[in-house]
């Protein structure tokens, strides 16, 4: 677990991603789970090495509910400034929540489902930003 707020962890190339690399609708995602005290918080950087989008953003909570919760309050937060997902998935089961709004990917996940799927593995060589819960 990070004891900084916004811990740089350097990537490919040896870039670091900075808080201060998010766009406003990402950063805004992040604080939304924030709210509702999603845990794991951290943002990967796929510019560079995916045309799919440009960034994944991970969180974990700790039930299906609690996943749930986290993947609706950022959808309807995010309608409220008119940013509207292209596309959702998962949201009925609660294990794995995808919010696809094109320019970057909200990823929630429950415990047993992050640690198998293993995302931050998976896009090792992405440049990413592990945030304080």
């Amino acid at each position: 677990m990070p004891t900084d707020r916004n811990r740089e962890i350097d990537g490919y190339e040896g870039r670091a991603l900075k808080a201060s690399d998010l766009m406003d609708e990402l950063s805004r995602a992040v604080e939304l789970a924030r709210d509702r005290k999603a845990r794991e918080l951290a943002v990967l950087d796929l510019r560079g090495i995916s045309t799919a989008t440009d960034f994944f953003f991970l969180a974990t909570g700790t039930s299906d509910i609690h996943v749930r919760g986290i993947a609706e309050h950022i959808i309807e937060e995010l309608k409220k400034k008119d940013v509207r997902p292209d596309h959702v998935e998962g949201l009925r089961g609660g294990r794995w929540v995808l919010i696809d709004y094109i320019d970057f990917v909200v990823h929630i996940f429950h415990p047993a489902a992050r640690e198998f799927y293993q995302l931050e593995r998976l896009w090792g060589d992405a440049p990413n930003l592990v945030l304080e819960s």
